[in-house]
């Protein structure tokens, strides 16, 4: 692995959703790919899919990625997959992300997202070239969101067949700054204005959409035992944790429903931690080590 930070090397992460989440040969075989690039793997039964952060410098994260990519088409098949998360594809998310140092000055934070918009469009023509994936492209120029809603609608592939592979349907690949995947887990109370299930969901969907604003993209997802607040803070030098846990347990509260746990889903900055006092991270589900400088640095000592 080429040192983060050494000159002219631009450092990044590439967070890649893929469709498996419940078969531990799967997960291993394409989280192994990634080799000394991989920082984390986050899995989810109920969503069927697995978060695997990537970091260091970006040819390494780049070659990790396309390696990554092609082990989960190899091995996952969306003809027999059913999970409570949104997919286009086996290899469904592969965004791009620059990450600026301490000292990245304003020219040097620019030419660290032309370098992910290069390495996205590089990785999407490399997929539709080499494994004959239809890929979607999000950055500057549409949301994730808006190609969810529009895949093979209202929008065509950017690279690629125009219609989805049989077993590994689509991806989107994209170039974005860091965000933050949160889920906030709520059940029905003890008593008898608790909700039946579907009412948990509801309330879960409910408090979403009162939830959503600009730099927060919610949902309300049904799970085992309850439901969840899936949440993408893609904004978080305005959008705290503390406050969003905070927003979704005292809305539950209204409506007979408890939170019952707080998930980070990968990596976050440390800046975001810091914004958090200490004696919350318990509370909301975080640790010191769960940083992505944490783990950038563990992976060079």
């Amino acid at each position: 692995m080429t040192p983060v930070g050494a000159p002219g090397v631009p450092a990044a992460e590439c967070v890649i959703n893929v469709s498996e989440g419940r078969d531990p040969a799967v997960i291993a075989l394409v989280s192994g790919a990634a080799g000394e690039y991989l920082l984390d793997v986050h899995t989810d039964a109920e969503h069927h899919r697995s978060v695997l952060t990537l970091g260091g410098d970006l040819p390494g994260v780049e070659s990790a990625a396309r390696a990554v990519a092609a082990a989960a088409v190899g091995a996952i098949d969306l003809r027999s997959h059913h999970g409570v998360h949104p997919r286009l594809g086996a290899v469904d998310v592969v965004p791009f992300v620059a990450l600026p140092g301490p000292t990245t000055t304003a020219a040097g934070a620019t030419a660290g997202r032309e370098a992910a918009l290069a390495a996205r469009d590089a990785f999407a023509r490399w997929m539709a070239t080499s494994l004959d994936i239809p890929c979607f492209l999000y950055g500057p120029e549409r949301t994730l969101p808006d190609i969810r809603r529009g895949a093979f609608t209202t929008l065509s592939p950017d690279t690629g067949p125009p219609t989805p592979h049989p077993t590994a349907g689509a991806c989107a690949v994209g170039a974005r700054d860091v965000l933050i995947a949160y889920n906030v887990w709520i059940r029905a109370s003890s008593g008898p204005d608790a909700p039946e299930a579907a009412g948990v969901v509801s309330v879960a969907r409910a408090l979403a959409a009162a939830l959503r604003r600009p730099g927060l993209r919610t949902l309300g997802l049904a799970v085992d035992g309850g439901a969840q607040v899936s949440c993408n803070v893609v904004d978080p030098a305005r959008v705290g944790l503390v406050d969003v846990y905070d927003a979704v347990a005292e809305g539950a509260a209204v409506q007979g429903c408890r939170v019952w746990k707080g998930e980070l889903v990968g990596l976050l900055p440390r800046s975001a931690l810091a914004a958090v006092p200490e004696q919350r991270w318990a509370d909301v589900g975080l640790r010191a080590e769960d940083t992505i400088e944490f783990r950038l640095d563990t992976r060079r000592g």
